[in-house]
């Protein structure tokens, strides 16, 4: 009894593997969210300097 004590409280007390796990999770759902704000950024803002390109050439 004694042993499977000592073995659940090492289980308790070692939690650095799941941690790191969680920040890994964490910052792979950051990366996916700034990869798609950027492109649908990156989208309109083409968008709007080709309107702006186009409105500033002289009248030919």
């Amino acid at each position: 009894m004694l042993y499977l004590v000592q073995f659940l409280q090492r289980f308790q007390k070692d939690e650095k593997g799941q941690a790191l796990t969680e920040y890994g999770l964490i910052i792979a759902l950051i990366a996916i969210v700034v990869i798609g704000a950027v492109t649908v950024i990156g989208t309109n803002l083409d968008s709007i300097l080709d309107s702006i390109g186009t409105a500033l050439k002289p009248a030919s």
